[in-house]
């Protein structure tokens, strides 16, 4: 059985990593689209795969249904998302050791989002609670599996002021974190500045920023809206001027996103991780821009 390796070695090596991450489709037409995709994408050689976890744990089958095809039929290494939200102790340790036993070594280790009409403290259970609660869990009882966390840079949407999240953020660290991928942002100077907190709050570990490719305005304005994150008015006025041309808006957001990987790497970020929402195509055009 192969047994992937783990991320934290491979940051160690110094050499910058590009990763992509995937989400669970709903159905088996998805699936195989994501077969397809996942296909294309062997041609710019990920160092690691993600694999997205639904709120409370909706995608769980999925997920591990993903990461399955993504190691043996196309021979990703695969860090599937857990989260905390809507499970025992027992239950998170038992998806764990069952990714342990397939040849998963790494985690990305999440609170979660809590489900749409469900109260957060009904959420929760044995004191499973925040990010750092899983972490210490795993960290405890699996401690051959390397835990990433969540980082936002421009503030988790829920923390009451940035310091509180960077607190939050040293716990999760303290508990037994290998490394941080951070929320997409689109201004490399929000990165930077979260960076340099983080190693006055003690945090030392590699912090990988998380890049997402723009596809529409729409889209950009929808996923900044969830996660905290600023639309830049010259990215939003550049797309606005693109309007219905998909060619075009194609056109700005690479280009945007090569420019942020080009800034991050001199600058020595450790590698990068793209939001590619399942669509090859602008994974492999932006992976071409960069080697150009």
């Amino acid at each position: 059985m192969k047994t992937d390796p783990r991320i934290d070695t491979l940051l160690a090596a110094g050499r910058p990593l590009r990763s992509l991450e995937f989400f669970p489709p709903k159905d088996d037409a998805g699936v195989e689209a994501l077969r397809q995709t996942a296909a294309a994408l062997q041609a710019i050689d990920p160092a690691f795969v993600s694999v997205t976890y639904g709120a409370g744990g909706s995608t769980r089958e999925r997920t591990t249904q993903v990461s399955s095809i993504l190691r043996e039929a196309f021979g990703y290494a695969v860090m599937p998302h857990l989260t905390c939200v809507n499970h025992t102790r027992e239950e998170v340790l038992a998806i764990a050791r069952a990714h342990r036993d397939a040849g998963i070594r790494n985690i990305m280790a999440l609170r979660g989002d809590v489900p749409k009409g469900v109260e957060p403290s009904a959420a929760f259970k044995e004191g499973l609670r925040y990010g750092s609660d899983i972490v210490a869990l795993l960290h405890e009882h699996l401690p051959e599996l390397c835990l990433g966390v969540g980082g936002y840079p421009e503030k988790h949407p829920e923390a009451s002021t940035p310091l509180a999240d960077i607190d939050a953020l040293k716990r999760k660290v303290d508990a037994g974190a290998s490394f941080i991928t951070t929320q997409l942002f689109f201004e490399n100077d929000i990165y930077h500045r979260f960076v340099d907190r983080c190693q006055l709050h003690g945090i030392t570990i590699p912090i990988v920023p998380g890049i997402m490719p723009v596809l529409s305005l729409k889209q950009a304005q929808r996923m900044t809206s969830l996660c905290g994150s600023t639309l830049p008015v010259k990215l939003a006025r550049r797309l606005e001027v693109a309007g219905e041309s998909a060619e075009a808006v194609e056109f700005v957001g690479l280009e945007w996103a090569i420019g942020q990987i080009r800034e991050l790497l001199a600058r020595g970020a450790p590698g990068y991780h793209l939001y590619i929402l399942n669509r090859a195509k602008s994974a492999l055009a932006l992976a071409a821009g960069l080697a150009a």
